[in-house]
């Protein structure tokens, strides 16, 4: 049996993939100050339409939502109608995109979204957060009555209708990452006592509520999930990660949406494997990849592994931030540019976000080789 390659096309749901490369969602920080993307964004996106899948950056259902400053929501006419220009330059490039919602729960400050954040328990981040103002300390966030759930809940499912009208294929609803979401999973952020907490069962019932709510707005074709079992990112400790996951994949199993998104999947770890056999359906794995990996290839070789492992889909970010063309890159062989750290997060421009520069033409490419050394290196001039 041919071994499938990152290269080989596959069906989402609707859509027909050109190859099994997806772009990761990842924070930039380029929408405006009141969240709406702009055109610095469309052109973004549009250069990495060539990637099999790009799942959008985490976009806020709410206002409350919100994480750090110039983060996109999806919940105002002037942020739909921004990421319905982003869409258009994508399907213009023969792109495919979802976006991920994101609520960021306690990791929020009322100096960025105007808010006193809601969390499933008054448990305060501890770390600094990044504001308009500069660096700020955490407050606590105001543990959320069963009011705020179920609104959040609603809040969650018109935000994926919002999207859908706003040019999307579908959404990936985010429960990782230490955001809300993940916060309900996670014993230490999670120290309540009624249905949405205590037991395992409670603890999951935020999650699979959201996304049976988005599954009903939108259908389950267009729905996917993100979970980051064990990840302790964002003062996170989850305490039962061996039992939170298999009822909460189980659950979810139940609900269908199109794929599960895995971060840090590592495939010499039993909890890939665990995580492959008991979910039914499209599972996209998520590497962590070590920078010289990321240098080396962009994470193309932990890819293989992963899907010979049995993934689906394979999410690679860094790669993709820093080469618009990454998947020609893969495929040729070609070099890759190496990525600014400095411009990822809490800046503004193109600078590290749209002036990557692509592949020269194959023409011009393929002179350049021709004028190598054999060990890469040019060739000295005619004497």
């Amino acid at each position: 049996m041919t071994q499938t390659t990152l290269f080989d096309p596959a069906r989402l749901g609707g859509l027909e993939l050109p190859s099994r490369l997806v772009m990761a969602p990842l924070t930039r920080n380029r929408a405006d100050a009141d969240g709406v993307p702009g055109a610095l964004m469309a052109t973004y996106y549009a250069q990495r339409a060539s990637a099999g899948l790009i799942i959008a950056e985490a976009a806020t259902p709410n206002a409350v939502g919100q994480t750090y400053p110039h983060i996109p929501g999806i919940h105002t006419p002037a942020q739909i109608a921004g990421w319905r220009r982003v869409t258009d330059a994508v399907h213009a490039a023969d792109g495919r995109m979802f976006l991920q919602l994101q609520h960021g729960g306690r990791v929020g400050h009322p100096d960025t979204s105007g808010h006193v954040p809601l969390a499933p328990s008054p448990v305060r981040f501890p770390e600094p957060l990044h504001t308009p103002g500069g660096l700020r300390e955490a407050v606590a966030p105001r543990e959320m009555t069963e009011a705020d759930i179920r609104s959040t809940i609603a809040d969650f499912s018109n935000a994926a209708r919002n999207a859908v009208g706003a040019g999307f294929a579908g959404v990936e609803v985010h429960s990782a990452n230490g955001h809300l979401l993940h916060q309900f999973l996670a014993r230490n952020t999670n120290r309540r006592t009624d249905g949405w907490g205590g037991s395992v069962e409670g603890r999951i019932r935020f999650t699979v509520e959201v996304v049976r709510a988005v599954i009903e707005a939108v259908g389950a074709e267009r729905t996917g999930v993100r979970i980051s079992p064990g990840l302790d990112v964002n003062g996170i400790e989850e305490g039962d990660t061996g039992a939170i996951y298999p009822a909460l994949i189980e659950a979810l199993a139940q609900l269908g949406p199109v794929y599960l998104h895995q971060v840090y999947a590592d495939p010499d770890l039993p909890l890939f494997d665990g995580i492959r056999r008991a979910w039914p359906g499209t599972l996209i794995a998520n590497p962590a990849l070590s920078h010289e990996e990321v240098a080396a290839d962009g994470g193309a070789r932990r890819g293989e592994r992963l899907l010979a492992a049995g993934a689906d889909l394979i999410a690679l970010g860094r790669g993709f931030l820093a080469n618009p063309d990454l998947v020609e890159r893969l495929r040729t062989g070609a070099p890759l540019n190496e990525v600014r750290p400095e411009f990822l997060m809490h800046v503004q421009g193109p600078e590290g976000y749209t002036d990557y520069p692509p592949l020269e033409p194959a023409g011009v490419r393929a002179a350049a080789h021709a004028a190598a050394g054999p060990r890469g290196g040019r060739r000295p001039a005619a004497a």
